[in-house]
């Protein structure tokens, strides 16, 4: 009853039209590449009998997810960006607000499960069918999305709760939950600490298992006899961890440093490396340089 405001103006990525229209051209191809590489890496694992592994079960999912993330605010961006209309309606930035926080929670925990897959695979190969059997992989994949919408559902609705009234511009291309709060015109300190004790447990708790699962599978790599499969293991694990430093790094410094309001630009800067950079590698680094989807994809060719 005391929401006064109809509509969030989110000022975006640029203020001058010629850069809007670059940036246009720059997201709008970051959004094909998505799209193409994980369509691709979905429909090759689920029509090639010899990627019926765990391992692709895994990669199938997270490109599933990455399609799902990146389309919550790509897609308005974009036509933010082409037609230059700034606004968006309250139940509008709510539900994106709502599903960028679940799903890109969901990502933390699929990197973490995707990292002790491979751990699992490379340390432990003899047992590693026993382990990763389809009841334990179905298991983690519900328990990423059950942990991540039960974890931000909360904080969520409390959000779209409280009054708003005036003033309705955030310096963002997205509906950031930090930003509703400040813009809110009541007490919102219990949910800004839930939201913010919230991050400080799955950020940092599944970087400590995406790490750990890392450091073991590089032990075990330095004890590779062979120099030619060291530097072929080394070449693929340090790709891996390249998308995983900058999604991390990003993502903390983002939303678990001591001033989380402002909206300032580097904000922005910060949210396109974990939300449009690592999303458009994350396909090729994780799944289409792979040995066998080459191949499979050659098959297809």
């Amino acid at each position: 009853n005391h929401t006064t405001v109809v509509e969030f103006v989110l000022l975006g990525l640029a203020s001058s039209r010629h850069l809007e229209i670059t940036l246009f051209l720059c997201l709008g191809i970051a959004y094909f590449l998505i799209l193409l590489g994980n369509i691709s890496v979905i429909t090759i694992t689920l029509t090639n009998n010899l990627l019926r592994t765990p391992m692709y079960y895994f990669l199938r999912n997270f490109a599933l997810l990455e399609i799902t993330f990146t389309s919550t605010f790509l897609p308005s961006t974009l036509y933010s960006l082409l037609t230059e209309r700034k606004t968006i309606s309250l139940p509008g930035c709510f539900l994106q607000m709502m599903f960028f926080y679940c799903l890109g929670t969901c990502t933390l925990f699929h990197m973490a499960v995707m990292s002790l897959d491979r751990y699992v695979a490379i340390c432990h190969p003899l047992h590693y069918t026993a382990i990763m059997n389809n009841r334990l992989c179905l298991q983690l994949i519900l328990g990423c999305w059950a942990l991540s919408f039960l974890s931000m559902f909360p904080p969520a609705i409390m959000i779209m709760q409280l009054p708003f009234c005036g003033p309705n511009i955030m310096n963002h291309f997205y509906c950031d939950a930090s930003l509703l709060l400040e813009l809110s015109c009541t007490d919102t300190g219990f949910i800004e600490e839930l939201l913010f004790i919230t991050l400080i447990i799955i950020l940092p708790g599944t970087l400590i298992v995406t790490a750990v699962s890392y450091g073991c599978i590089i032990v075990t790599i330095l004890h590779i006899p062979s120099s030619a499969g060291r530097r072929k293991a080394f070449s693929t694990c340090s790709a891996h961890l390249i998308v995983v430093t900058v999604f991390y790094s990003t993502c903390i410094y983002r939303y678990i440093r001591p001033e989380q309001r402002g909206g300032q630009d580097s904000d922005k800067v910060l949210s396109l490396f974990f939300s449009v950079l690592t999303q458009t590698l994350n396909p090729y680094i994780y799944s289409l340089r792979n040995r066998q989807v080459k191949q499979a994809l050659k098959e297809r060719v």
